[in-house]
């Protein structure tokens, strides 16, 4: 590390100069000054959830950090969780206060990405989310129609939703879940609101999870559950101009393109407001009767792994 260029809140920034990554169009400072200034309210979608952050170091791939490393300060709040994937303990960062977050700006962390549970408590989501992920080119438009078809799902349910920019090419739509709301429970819900997108216009969305089978459709991704992260409102992405997960409203996300919303203009469009906080919905019970659907949809991602290992052998007889 060299010498900070300059301490705020007790954090020693250095090297603020430095370009961000490979196209970002903004430096280290332009990543520091914008979490400052977004900090009221990004803290409240981080505070108290396991997170990881992606990291981008000079002359590096990006990289997905979980576990804290060695040299975290000790005032970083941490929060153990077993990692039967990896069958260990990882130490994830609660990421609860300015001081944290300037840390972890200094890190080069870009983007944020919290649990849909609080810390020490998985098995109960605040939220569920529809990742609305439009095929590749120009294609965001098509993302906003499937959003609206999400909408309408929700609203057949009685339920309602927010729905904010990925950051990348895509929305989520977020619906905020009454307290003890299993996340078994949350999952069938996001799997049977999925499924009644995609019945009001199978060409236009689709929940296949194998992607040579959506068919230039927009994937209504369900898979969003139990230990899933979804990027958090106002967090910065590494793509290209340095783009930001932000909330446009259901009035205005067919007059948006993402690329609006950077580190460098969001400031400024928020002012003082705090228009995600503004849009979500209190939290709702699901219907009972949108569960019990849920529970007979196979879930997508064990669903594609059989499917794609019986293709695979009928590749393999087929010769």
């Amino acid at each position: 590390m060299g010498a900070a260029d300059e301490t705020r809140d007790g954090v020693s920034l250095t090297n603020l100069d430095q370009p961000l990554f490979d196209g970002a169009g903004a430096t280290k400072r332009d990543l520091v000054d914008y979490l400052d200034a977004v900090h009221a309210r990004i803290l409240p979608e981080l505070r108290d959830r396991p997170l990881s952050v992606l990291r981008v170091r000079p002359g590096q791939e990006p990289f997905m950090q979980k576990n804290l490393p060695k040299y975290t300060p000790d005032w970083v709040r941490r929060t153990e969780v077993w990692a039967e994937a990896s069958h260990r303990r990882i130490s994830y960062a609660l990421c609860d206060d300015r001081r944290t977050l300037l840390w972890f700006a200094n890190q080069r962390a870009v983007e944020y990405h919290p649990t849909l549970g609080r810390a020490g408590d998985p098995e109960h989501p605040s939220h569920l989310v529809l990742d609305l992920d439009p095929p590749e080119g120009d294609s965001f438009g098509m993302a906003v129609r499937a959003a609206l078809l999400v909408r309408q799902a929700l609203t057949d349910a009685g339920l309602a939703g927010a729905v904010k920019t990925s950051g990348a090419k895509g929305l989520h739509v977020i619906v905020p879940v009454a307290e003890g709301t299993t996340a078994e429970e949350a999952a069938a819900a996001t799997r049977a609101l999925a499924v009644h997108a995609e019945r009001l216009d199978p060409g236009l969305a689709t929940t296949a999870f194998i992607v040579e089978d959506r068919g230039g459709r927009v994937f209504v991704d369900s898979t969003r559950a139990y230990g899933a992260t979804v990027v958090a409102a106002y967090s910065p992405r590494i793509r290209p101009g340095t783009p930001v997960s932000y909330p446009v409203g259901w009035a205005d996300v067919e007059s948006v393109t993402p690329a609006e919303f950077t580190v460098r203009t969001v400031p400024g469009l928020l002012g003082e407001r705090d228009p995600w906080a503004a849009a979500l919905p209190a939290p709702q019970r699901l219907p009972a009767d949108l569960v019990a659907e849920g529970r007979t949809i196979p879930v997508a991602r064990v669903q594609a792994m059989h499917e794609g290992k019986r293709r695979a052998k009928a590749r393999r007889e087929a010769g």
